[in-house]
């Protein structure tokens, strides 16, 4: 058959029975296969699903393609689909079984830095991040048309075994659909095919938090002056003031050098006392 002419009917259920064969051959051959399975119409249903999807159909260079792309996905013709460091790599099934590879360029350190600072202090943590539960800004930051994380068609190149003379067949376009129902399970794998960690978002975040932290830590120890000040006090001087105070007894249980010190002390004192009595007496009597 020439590649012009049509070929034979084949009915959906068909061509997923022939799909079954191929996962079962592959398997018995001793290869790891992942295939793409879809539940329902909807491909992707995460956030990161669908926002890859979205980003897919927002560019006119690949609308007339991506329509066929998603009844293959969506009919399981996508046998195995593995995502890498800057690269895709799938087998698809159609009149045949075909190798589909697609490069992706790595995000620039600049941008993923923009990315990062942009996103600083609004992400609290990796389990928020991967589930997709981010403020409407930090979304629209991470899905920017040009300079977020997602890959425009000037850094995607396109590969297929197929005899289609396009570089975007349905074959290549069932794979890019599969990325976004595996980013539905495994998300974490957007930033390993764009090479860049994850965790950098969440690190100004969290520096952020600690001096937050610390600072408010920090804010409930006053010290004697803030004590003095808040409650109107005189606050008298500690012991390990640079100036000792000459009227502070020492530490230590008393001595008995102390204790007859003392008594010679009242005794002096309660004598002086006398005196200043008995001249007071005198002073009213004259």
């Amino acid at each position: 058959m020439s590649f012009y002419e049509w070929g034979d009917y084949v009915s959906i259920g068909e061509k997923r029975r022939q799909v079954q064969q191929t996962l079962t051959k592959l398997m018995k051959q001793g290869q790891s296969v992942a295939p793409v399975t879809i539940d329902g119409r909807k491909i992707a249903k995460s956030f990161w699903g669908h926002s890859w999807c979205s980003n897919l159909e927002r560019y006119s260079d690949y609308e007339y393609r991506l329509p066929r792309g998603r009844s293959y996905v969506r009919n399981g013709f996508v046998v195995d689909l593995q995502i890498a460091k800057g690269e895709i790599t799938a087998r698809v099934s159609g009149s045949d079984l075909y190798n589909v590879k697609v490069s992706i360029a790595p995000v620039t350190a600049a941008r993923w830095k923009a990315i990062c600072r942009d996103c600083a202090g609004t992400i609290d943590s990796l389990v928020e991040l991967l589930q997709g539960r981010l403020a409407k800004g930090v979304m629209d930051r991470v899905c920017r048309e040009g300079d977020g994380l997602f890959p425009s068609p000037k850094e995607i190149k396109l590969a297929c075994s197929c005899p289609d003379w396009a570089d975007m067949c349905k074959h290549v376009a069932a794979a890019l659909y599969g990325v976004g129902a595996r980013l539905d399970e495994k998300p974490q794998l957007l930033f390993v095919l764009r090479d860049v960690d994850e965790n950098e978002l969440l690190a100004s975040t969290g520096q952020d938090l600690a001096l937050t932290r610390a600072a408010r830590s920090a804010a409930k120890v006053l010290d004697d002056t803030d004590v003095a000040a808040l409650f109107g006090l005189e606050m008298v001087e500690t012991a390990n003031s640079d100036t000792p105070h000459a009227d502070l007894p020492p530490s230590g249980p008393p001595t008995a050098q102390d204790l007859a010190r003392k008594q010679k002390d009242a005794g002096r004192n309660e004598g002086t006392g006398g005196k200043e009595k008995l001249a007071t007496r005198t002073k009213f009597q004259t």
